[in-house]
């Protein structure tokens, strides 16, 4: 693990101690990525309730209860899906904090509309609606999916801070 991630996630760490929260996540192309800088953390099992990995359109439904039909029609990395695989972890944890990442990290998957680097992102605090946004990294798989997992914990880290 890198001295970066290991930093994020024990910034991370602090606003969950102070405020006694616990988070899980949902990731699709990060493939649990998030989890394991958060579980290098020692100590992190006091705030870090469950992970979710749902790369397949199944276990997203299954998993985390997104709908079919938002599938269908806003396919699978969407701010829409984005939103309800954080709302969906929540619904299925203890957390009161979510967040959820879904992309397409390439070389293949990419089309004009959603190109490979595009990666939708959702936070979730308990209670309120998700808050989703989509950004476009560059690079190969491993460096979208790395700047996908950074992008995700700094979201995080600034929604806890603001509690």
């Amino acid at each position: 693990m890198d001295a970066d991630l290991i930093a994020l996630s024990e910034s991370v760490a602090v606003p969950c101690r102070q405020h006694r929260l616990l988070l899980a996540t949902a990731e699709s192309c990060t493939g649990g990525w998030v989890a394991q800088v958060i579980t290098h953390t020692a100590g992190s099992s006091a705030w870090f309730d469950r992970g979710f990995v749902t790369y397949s359109n199944e276990a997203k439904v299954g998993m985390l209860g997104v709908s079919v039909e938002t599938l269908a029609e806003f396919g699978a990395v969407s701010l829409e899906t984005a939103a309800d695989m954080a709302s969906g972890a929540l619904n299925n944890s203890n957390a009161m904090f979510s967040l959820a990442i879904t992309g397409i990290a390439g070389p293949t998957g990419g089309s004009p509309g959603k190109p490979v680097g595009t990666v939708c992102f959702a936070w979730c605090r308990r209670g309120e609606k998700a808050d989703a946004e989509t950004r476009q990294f560059a690079g190969d798989r491993e460096a979208i999916r790395r700047q996908a997992v950074i992008h995700a914990l700094q979201g995080l880290l600034r929604r806890l801070e603001a509690i």
